[in-house]
């Protein structure tokens, strides 16, 4: 773990803000759809499969998201002993009480894009 990540995992939940908390968790760019797409998986997604689902992510950036999410207790992963070797993650019961909350971000954006793309 570099120092980078050292900082995030000790100091993200520092603010008195509970919602400065969330954007910390959030905050990637991908993190939402990564974490709506496992919530919304029955069971276990392989690597691959969630990267094209997801696309255009980069694997680097899905790896470091998924790692982040895995140290939170958001996502467990599973390697299978194999060759090639198999990698499986899915969404753990913490992660799946996102569930409202994302339903209701995609909710509001669905009834609110028309109106945020013109601009009005």
């Amino acid at each position: 773990m570099d120092t980078k990540e050292k900082y995030f995992m000790t100091s993200q939940f520092d603010s008195p803000c509970p919602m400065v908390d969330f954007v910390n968790i959030v905050s990637g760019k991908w993190a939402i759809p990564i974490l709506y797409r496992l919530i919304i998986t029955e069971g276990y997604i392989r690597f691959n499969s969630l990267q094209r689902a997801i696309a255009p992510i980069t694997q680097k950036e899905l790896t470091k998201q998924l790692r982040s999410f895995e140290a939170l207790g958001l996502v467990t992963r599973t390697v299978h002993p194999e060759m090639p070797p198999r990698v499986e993650y899915k969404i753990t019961e913490l992660g799946k009480t996102l569930k409202p909350t994302l339903d209701s971000l995609a909710q509001w954006m669905t009834e609110h894009r028309a109106k945020l793309q013109s601009g009005h």
